[in-house]
């Protein structure tokens, strides 16, 4: 047997492998293979294609885009290909892309129903999106839907039996019922949702772009990752760690919403103890507080379904109040992404940014939000397709120049629930275990202790849920290609 062909039937039993590793969820040991079997034949479309759909399950969109797009280039008429990519567009928003290589895939299998289907809603899709853009109005003449908003005049049915706000302040003792009747699948009355949501946006429009934190001595406090949902792992976290309060305050980093199918419950729960006790609570904006993410992953079509149209407004009008960034003690950097694509950027820089507004595709505000680690020294491309990856140097000029200890930081999932990278100056921390009821991950915190703010890191597994699938309020049009 020669060299090529003995290369050939290596890489097929090596595809084989990374086949059973992704159908087992293991999808970066599934990219490592198929990568193996690329290394040994760069020619078959096949192993580009699956690689692609490997990081898209893993949100690696921008390499998924990279990897279609090289399977189309190997063999232009592999459908797969096409689909792949147009997959990967459509979990990035840009339905245009997507529209074009669902078109491309019709055109190569025009009597496949399948392929008929998914082309008939993206072009369902792409118009919706085309009316919505000649319907929006422009910044400049927006009013605000907070500002019509009166709830004291929403009557409260005498058969409502759930948690009530009585007056204007929010109270522990409606915060613990409240979490009970959500764990118990109840709904909270509009009225005190509206309360809740518009008591927040008031505080969170008064403060910085970047938080200062201070944590006295002989205090601690608690940092988690994402949380996407995932309602009754939020409640384990409390269980573990207990609930936030003056003495045990806690920083959430961001991505409350989307995915799971309790966002409804995550969001009104966190922005109850920042009602009750603003230093009992730290909010994060991560890249899902935002517009064009709950139109796609859920979040959007959850409110609808649990609130109303008026609360999908409102929560985007919120949202884009939420902080980029936060610093404990003078000393750790706390952001939902990650670092930028300029040196030099000091704290004051990302104070000065102008938060409020839907977060834009190039900038700080977008490096906040997007950008990634990489183990290897300086910047590369993002493999999200948005933002960027930076190395370890990149991380310790970014501390050196700001006089900081560390970096953490959330947005992506690892298996222990956290990675320490970049010589231990940057932790990635991530709280939704079995993140889609599917990634077998921990979840994890961090507690830091005043005064040297050493990181203490606490893993924990998932918890039992109701019987709701993840991304049950998602767009119809992606769950069909997850």
């Amino acid at each position: 047997m020669d060299n090529e062909s003995s290369n050939v039937s290596q890489a097929e039993e090596i595809k084989v492998q990374a086949n059973e590793a992704f159908k087992a969820h293991k999808y970066g040991q599934a990219i490592d293979l198929y990568t193996q079997a690329i290394e040994l034949n760069s020619q078959n479309a096949v192993y580009w294609a699956n690689r692609a759909f490997a990081h898209t399950k893993l949100e690696e969109y921008g390499s998924a885009i990279q990897d279609a797009t090289k399977a189309i280039e190997v063999d232009p008429k592999y459908s797969k290909g096409y689909y792949r990519r147009g997959a990967a567009y459509l979990a990035m928003g840009k339905f245009k892309e997507a529209l074009k290589d669902f078109q491309q895939v019709k055109k190569i299998c025009p009597n496949d129903p399948d392929a008929t289907k998914k082309l008939k809603e993206c072009e369902k899709a792409v118009m919706k999106l085309k009316f919505e853009e000649a319907i929006s109005v422009p910044e400049s003449e927006r009013r605000f839907v907070a500002d019509s908003i009166d709830y004291h005049s929403i009557e409260v049915e005498p058969q409502y039996s759930g948690a009530k706000i009585e007056g204007d302040v929010v109270t522990l003792d409606f915060v613990k019922k409240m979490m009970d009747d959500f764990k118990n699948q109840k709904c909270l009355h509009k009225r005190y949702a509206f309360q809740i949501v518009l008591q927040m946006r008031e505080m969170l429009r008064s403060q910085p772009s970047l938080v200062d934190i201070n944590v006295p001595d002989g205090s601690h406090f608690t940092v988690c990752g994402d949380v996407h949902g995932q309602f009754y792992d939020l409640i384990n976290i409390f269980e573990l760690n207990g609930l936030p309060s003056e003495e045990n305050p806690y920083l959430f980093n961001g991505d409350f919403v989307d995915r799971g199918s309790f966002s409804v419950e995550v969001i009104l729960t966190l922005f109850a103890l920042k009602c009750m006790c603003p230093s009992a609570i730290y909010l994060a904006r991560g890249n899902h507080e935002s517009r064009s993410m709950n139109k796609i992953y859920g979040f959007e079509g959850e409110v609808r379904s649990k609130l109303s149209e008026k609360f999908v407004e409102l929560f985007a009008e919120v949202f884009c109040c939420l902080p980029l960034a936060h610093v404990i003690n003078q000393k750790v950097f706390v952001v939902h992404g990650g670092l930028f694509s300029v040196d030099g950027v000091k704290l004051s820089d990302i104070k000065a940014v102008d938060r409020f507004c839907e977060p834009p595709e190039e900038g700080l505000m977008c490096e906040l939000l997007w950008s990634d680690p990489q183990p290897f020294p300086g910047r590369g491309p993002s493999k999200r397709g948005v933002g960027l990856s930076f190395g370890a140097d990149v991380t310790r000029k970014f501390l050196q120049d700001n006089n900081l200890d560390l970096i953490v930081r959330s947005h992506e999932v690892k298996d222990e629930g956290y990675e320490i990278e970049h010589d231990g100056k940057l932790i990635t921390i991530f709280s939704a275990p079995n993140y889609c009821d599917q990634m077998g991950n921990k979840g994890a915190y961090i507690r830091f202790e005043a005064p040297d703010l050493k990181p203490n890191i606490v893993t924990f597994s998932a918890v039992p849920h109701p019987d709701v699938k993840p991304m049950a309020y998602a767009n119809n049009f992606l769950r069909m290609f997850q």
